[in-house]
């Protein structure tokens, strides 16, 4: 049986894909490469990878467009974004799609594997710390859910993710600046405003034990008490 990391590589630009292919697959990787959208998940469905490499400008079915189809039947696998677009909005929207990177071309391949690496790896963390104990909730960090008595609550990845960066520095300062570049891959004012919509959102669906508290530590980030 081969137990290599299946990566599917969804990519139009023949050349591009070609190189990136060979380059990962001279790490040991498993790739499969489509050139359009729909033959991406054609080969999702039938090879069941482990990461998702999408392009986002392609024919047939855009990356965003099949980053969200996906995510509706998986909500755990590693997708990462390839794309020439750089504005704010475009990379925000990457992650509203259910993006866990996002990386701009032209890239350079040792990056692109170092990303695929963090983001496996952070799977394994997932799986080493499935249920968390947050005061009287619990925290499934791999099915993103909240649990108190028996009101179950659904997370989406990206609250999912600031949770459980919360949880590893609790009753310490998450630095903001950290989690903006880590979560939301720039630091700048929109990102900003997004990320605080999310810790309001947080805040709403930890409000049943009144010892949980995500403190706004002005200038410096948030701290998870309880």
């Amino acid at each position: 049986m081969d137990h290599r990391v299946k990566i599917l590589l969804a990519e139009d630009e023949p050349s591009l894909g070609q190189i990136v292919k060979e380059s990962l697959e001279s790490r040991d990787f498993l790739v499969f490469h489509a050139v359009n959208g729909e033959e991406a998940y054609e080969i999702y469905c039938a090879e069941n990878p482990d990461v998702l490499v999408l392009d986002v400008m392609m024919p047939r079915k855009d990356g965003f467009t099949l980053a969200k189809e996906i995510r509706e039947e998986n909500k755990t696998i590693p997708i990462i974004f390839l794309t020439a677009k750089s504005q704010t909005k475009d990379v925000i929207d990457g992650f509203q799609h259910g993006g866990n990177d996002y990386l701009k071309k032209p890239f350079s391949m040792e990056e692109l594997i170092v990303r695929i690496n963090a983001l496996l790896d952070r799977i394994k963390l997932k799986k080493d710390n499935e249920r968390l104990a947050i005061g009287r909730y619990t925290f499934n960090y791999a099915k993103q859910t909240l649990l108190i008595h028996e009101d179950l609550t659904l997370l989406t990845h990206r609250e999912s993710e600031l949770l459980f960066h919360l949880y590893q520095k609790k009753n310490e300062i998450l630095d903001r600046t950290f989690i903006l570049k880590k979560l939301w891959g720039d630091d700048d004012f929109f990102s900003g405003r997004s990320m605080d919509v999310f810790i309001s959102k947080l805040r709403k669906k930890l409000a049943q034990d009144e010892n949980v508290q995500i403190i706004n530590v002005r200038g410096f980030g948030y701290k998870l008490t309880f």
